[in-house]
């Protein structure tokens, strides 16, 4: 097999996080190699830098074919180089043959030659082993058939390189299946592609060399034949213990909160209680279904069975509205968009959440601020003005407004939903000292992390999550990083 794309010493670094760290990484004709790792390992940074849409650092090469290139996105396709990421870059209302040609229309003097458009994607679907019909509209079809049509386009206009993202985020068992039968039959056409995925049954299946990164750094690369999933986890999860905080442990009391049966928004029959002064850790992998379950539990999205009990008393048609009166709170994973008012002042942030327990229909701008500047002192966020606007805030001191919005609710139920994404080491350092200071107060709180050491380091009790259900509860030494990812990827032994 000759050599398509080489990585040398590849590093890209972002305001405080170095994301990669001189990473090579090589990729033959008609190979299919993975790349694996935890959330944040840096997989996603790696394929924008593939696909032209980051930079990297001074000192990394890139070697297309032989020659030395700087890749932009215009440039990265020219080359041949197709990326499919997770969420689709489609027009719904256009049929298949418009999405695949559209901006790259075959033309005779002016004429668009409809009919050899429709005969070449005919042709690739065909090669693909796909019934679908050209004029079938995009609206129309599944996840799976709509990244088909994006892998006969790449066949279509003879694309080098097809790059992967999670491509079965949300497959069925049949459409994963498919989609595995179909990478092998574009593989034979001499392609090469970089397959991303957590799901380690695939890798195995689909994959001839893996390459593992952990922390922003290459730690390995194997050839799939003849290795276990045991190593390749082993690859995955190793830390230096100095990444782990350490935490003050609380008493624990009674069950304050109890999910029976729990189904919706993608959640499959989850059940577990949260005791007063324990966080409860949620861990799997993106796309576990962990923000979903959130949702349902904090009545933003539908309950479709179970029940939600606080207290031991059943919510009846939960909403946001009924369990914030039920002194439940919700940091929300995107802070900016579903967290904050990001144009607001601190102060009307930090009051907004409250309204619903209070009687008043007018806004008293003396009232906002007097509470605002409390919480400004008392979580120390910069700077000390209840008046400034959140949007020039750090992304540290945007979350301690979050937190600021619901403890002037008086909550007693939180529910943190990513607590420290996109924060500081410092910063995080004292998120965690406000969650154990929250403990210490007789609260309870759900913890939804991607961050190993954070949700290790910080959790009483592990839920793992896999497609949307509870593979496993740990406790004690059970709560590993071994432990974590083997449950969050699929426990079956390779």
């Amino acid at each position: 097999m000759s050599e398509i794309l080489q990585l040398r010493n590849i590093s890209k670094t972002f305001p405080g996080v170095r994301a990669l760290q001189n990473i090579s990484f090589d990729l033959n004709e008609g190979e299919v190699h993975c790349l694996c790792g935890e959330n944040g390992a840096g997989k996603s940074t790696l394929i924008k830098i593939l696909s032209g849409a980051y930079q990297p650092d001074e000192g990394g090469e890139i070697i297309f074919d032989g020659a030395n290139v700087v890749l932009n996105p215009r440039l990265a396709m020219k080359m041949g180089i197709q990326t499919i990421y997770q969420e689709h870059v489609i027009f719904e209302t256009l049929n298949i043959v418009e999405n695949i040609f559209t901006g790259s229309e075959i033309a005779n003097r002016g004429i668009l030659q409809k009919n050899e458009m429709r005969k070449q994607t005919v042709q690739a679907l065909r090669y693909l082993k796909s019934d679908l019909s050209p004029d079938m509209k995009m609206s129309e079809l599944s996840s799976g058939q709509q990244k088909i049509v994006e892998i006969a386009k790449g066949l279509i206009f003879k694309r080098r390189v097809i790059i992967l993202d999670e491509p079965t985020a949300s497959f069925s068992s049949v459409e994963i299946d498919n989609l595995l039968d179909i990478i092998q039959t574009v593989k034979e056409s001499g392609l090469g592609i970089i397959y991303i995925s957590h799901h380690l049954e695939e890798v195995f299946k689909v994959g001839d060399r893996v390459t593992v990164l952990r922390d922003g750094r290459k730690v390995s690369t194997y050839s799939l034949n003849g290795l276990t999933k045991t190593t390749l986890i082993k690859d995955m999860v190793g830390r230096d213990p100095s990444t782990f905080y350490r935490r003050e442990k609380v008493p624990i009391g009674e069950t304050v909160f109890e999910a029976r049966n729990v189904t919706g928004n993608g959640a499959i029959d989850i059940s577990f209680v949260l005791r007063r002064g324990e966080i409860l850790g949620i861990g799997g992998m993106a796309g576990s279904g962990r923000s979903e379950l959130m949702n349902v539990l904090f009545g933003s999205a539908p309950l479709d069975s179970g029940e939600i009990l606080v207290h031991g008393k059943i919510i009846k048609r939960p909403s946001p509205r009924t369990c914030i009166k039920q002194r439940m709170c919700f940091i929300t994973e995107d802070r900016q968009h579903t967290g904050l008012f990001l144009p607001q002042s601190i102060a009307r942030n930090v009051t907004v959440a409250n309204l619903v327990n209070t009687k008043r229909f007018v806004v008293r701008e003396a009232d906002d601020g007097r509470i605002g500047n409390k919480f400004v002192q008392l979580l120390n966020i910069r700077p000390s003005n209840a008046r400034a606007r959140v949007e020039n805030l750090s992304g540290g001191n945007q979350q301690k407004v979050v937190l600021a919005k619901w403890f002037n609710t008086n909550g007693e139920i939180f529910i943190f939903d990513e607590p420290t994404w996109g924060i500081d080491v410092g910063a995080k350092q004292e998120i965690y000292k406000v969650m154990v200071n929250l403990l210490k107060e007789g609260k309870a709180i759900i913890m939804v992390s991607s961050d190993m050491p954070e949700i290790i380091s910080m959790s009483d009790r592990v839920i793992i999550m896999k497609n949307g259900q509870k593979m496993a509860e740990l406790t004690g030494e059970d709560i590993s990083e071994e432990n974590i990812l083997t449950y969050s990827i699929g426990h079956r032994e390779i």
